[in-house]
């Protein structure tokens, strides 16, 4: 028996068939990756969502791969999706997401600062926050 990976049993690449198998093919295409990853797999025992969220995560992510352009470089994305993925405790994703900033060239020390960035503002926002306080620097209308 294999080691737990969800509260729910993984769609095997091996036994993805329609939909699922097309979108797997898709995001080892897109992500350049031979395998894919967990949650992709856990995702596709609701085929739709599966599609749904892969969709959706392509076309911020990857725009590059729909034909669009995007304002923001691959690391600058990724390095947002770390902060909030740290930001909201999810292991899974930090790990995901540490690994594509390295892969993008960034070294232990630039993810840590990425990830003291993060904390920096978790602290100064609930500041801010808590004593209610009005903004006074605002973006350009």
């Amino acid at each position: 028996m294999s080691p737990r990976v969800a509260t729910v049993p993984p769609v095997p690449e091996e036994a993805a068939t329609g939909k699922v198998a097309a979108v797997y093919a898709d995001i080892k295409r897109t992500k350049n990756i031979p395998f894919v990853p967990n949650i992709w797999r856990v995702l596709a025992t609701n085929p739709d969502h599966l599609e749904l969220m892969w969709t959706r995560l392509k076309a911020l992510m990857h725009p590059e791969a729909v034909g669009r352009p995007s304002r923001l470089d691959p690391v600058t994305r990724e390095a947002v999706a770390l902060a909030v993925s740290a930001t909201n405790g999810c292991a899974y994703c930090v790990n995901s997401h540490t690994a594509a900033l390295m892969k993008l060239g960034l070294d232990a020390e630039a993810v840590g600062e990425v990830i003291a960035i993060a904390a920096l503002f978790n602290s100064t926002n609930a500041v801010a926050d808590g004593y209610q306080i009005e903004p006074d620097v605002l973006p350009p209308n």
